[in-house]
């Protein structure tokens, strides 16, 4: 099937102290084919676009949008920080619904600069950090570490051979 939007531009900025990524894209809507009906038509367009947009981003990057008009650029329409899974077609729509009745002009077949910014969340333990010392670094340093060394045995045995026997 084939794309109901063209891109005509794409901007991409790294922000690398903040784990940051935006881009901006500037589409235009393509009309309806086959006398669709324009509404289902413009809903499918925007669905589209969205899934195009956050195609690279995982389930848990905070994803922040903002969508203005190339020629009414003092109205833009935006959608606050969310992660991706929290952004459904749903949610966008009907904030799309909402603000694009209160624009004095807000053509969807004119060019729309779409922004989106993304914000990498860490997401488990990290990154892998080792803490700590392997064994035999901490059997050097320090005399009083408790090794097993025999299967047989029900618990470890300590190794004194360090220690000085006591009278």
């Amino acid at each position: 099937m084939a794309r109901r939007f063209e891109i005509k531009d794409t901007i991409t900025r790294q922000y690398r102290r903040f784990s940051a990524t935006g881009w901006q894209l500037v589409v235009r809507l393509l009309t309806p084919y086959d006398y669709t009906d324009p509404v289902s038509h413009f809903l499918a367009s925007q669905n589209d676009l969205f899934r195009h947009a956050l195609q690279n981003l995982s389930e848990s990057d905070m994803v922040g949008i903002t969508i203005q008009n190339r020629e009414n650029q003092n109205k833009p329409i935006g959608i606050s920080f969310r992660r991706k899974d929290q952004l459904a077609a749903d949610v966008i729509l009907s904030l799309l619904q909402k603000v694009s009745q209160s624009n004095a002009r807000f053509n969807a077949l004119d060019k729309l600069i779409m922004t989106v910014h993304s914000v990498r969340m860490p997401v488990g333990i990290g990154r892998g950090i080792k803490r700590g010392r392997p064994l035999p670094v901490m059997a050097h340093l320090k005399k009083s570490v408790v090794e097993g060394k025999e299967k047989k045995l029900s618990g470890p045995r300590v190794n004194n051979s360090n220690s000085k026997s006591r009278k």
